[in-house]
């Protein structure tokens, strides 16, 4: 069991939380803090260029099909998580701006990578999976931005000016749009080199955290959240989490959902990005209070991560889903836990096999 666990601290965690370290020891300062914001916004121009050219728009056409599972992953992410969000934002005993922090949190669009990582973990939907954490990121960069100034404004706690609009604008939309439409010459080579895109992914969102969080610590970070003000967020991240996996659980049995697409609802509803979250949090907020806008979106994507790692192993284990959930019965009326067809020849072959391991096991 500790193994286990120890096992879902990928090397990236470990990395995400040395960064936080070392901008709390050694934040950037006078030029230095310059140069580290300009190679921030370099890498994650960098970065959406990269995704725009790696979607490719047959992903889009054959997505638009299971439109009905689409529309339910996006009504988890840009309005059940909103609404809960605005409720934690009420607690009395929440500082202010950890609330706004926790907001920002269910405001944000659904992860890519872990989404449909863990979907082919449990023996989901893949290709559904691959098209709803898309278009959900493809949909936050205009939807989240626009939650933020609807939701925020008011608060004091940000909003979106005419700057912050112009500087999504050019630092994500933009370059995902120019990659996407050099798609047909550039795509197949972003596409056979994963290792380049996954290293620029890792590395902007580090970059960005030591920027961000080492002009929170210059501002005083640390001496105005407590370690007891950590523990509550991580609790209140533990309970917004639980109950957005039960509601999937239930949209998906009111939906009558086979076992495969109430999988990608669980894994891509419940999730929120740090690649999407960060960058919008450095055009979005005054330097001063993007460290502590960020603590609750990081320790979110900590326990998320950990905790479908746990649920995706169970199912791939056997387990069978909550009995909200019934299964899709194959052609001679017995329970069939395979994935769904849709998936690619070279993943339904890697399942089989690994399925054949354990009968041997």
């Amino acid at each position: 069991m500790i193994r286990r666990f120890l096992a879902v601290f990928e090397p990236f965690i470990l990395m995400l939380l040395g960064t936080v370290v070392l901008a709390s020891f050694l934040p950037a300062r006078g030029v230095w803090a310059t140069v580290a914001s300009y190679a921030a916004d370099i890498a994650i121009v960098l970065l959406f260029f990269l995704h725009g050219a790696k979607l490719s728009r047959e992903a889009i056409v054959a997505g638009l099909r299971n439109w009905k599972l689409h529309l339910a992953v996006l009504a988890v992410t840009f309005v059940a998580f909103p609404l809960l969000g605005l409720g934690m934002r009420a607690l009395p005993f929440l500082d202010p701006r950890l609330a706004a922090g926790l907001l920002f949190l269910t405001l944000l669009p659904s992860t890519v990578q872990s989404s449909i990582a863990f979907t082919a973990i449990a023996r989901g939907n893949v290709a559904a999976a691959v098209c709803s954490a898309s278009f959900s990121n493809l949909i936050g960069i205009v939807v989240t931005p626009a939650l933020v100034a609807l939701l925020m404004s008011t608060s004091g706690s940000g909003g979106v000016s005419i700057g912050s609009v112009e500087a999504i604008v050019l630092q994500l939309l933009v370059p995902f749009v120019a990659g996407h439409l050099l798609r047909p010459w550039i795509g197949a080579w972003v596409t056979r080199r994963k290792a380049m895109l996954t290293l620029v992914d890792r590395g902007s969102i580090l970059l960005v955290v030591y920027s961000a969080f080492g002009a929170a610590v210059v501002e005083g970070l640390w001496h105005r959240v407590s370690a007891g003000d950590l523990v509550l967020v991580s609790v209140l991240c533990c309970v917004l989490l639980a109950f957005v996996l039960a509601l999937t659980l239930a949209v998906a049995r009111l939906m009558k959902l086979p076992r495969e697409d109430a999988i990608v609802l669980q894994f891509c509803g419940s999730k929120k990005s740090l690649a999407s979250g960060v960058p919008m949090a450095g055009v979005l907020f005054p330097a001063a209070q993007v460290g502590v806008i960020l603590l609750p979106v990081m320790l979110f994507h900590q326990i998320q991560l950990i905790a479908c790692a746990v649920i995706a192993r169970r199912y791939a284990g056997g387990r069978s889903l909550p009995r909200l959930i019934r299964r899709r019965p194959d052609q001679r009326g017995q329970s069939n836990s395979r994935p769904s067809s849709s998936l690619p020849p070279v993943i339904l072959t890697k399942v089989r096999t690994q399925g054949h391991e354990r009968q041997r096991l």
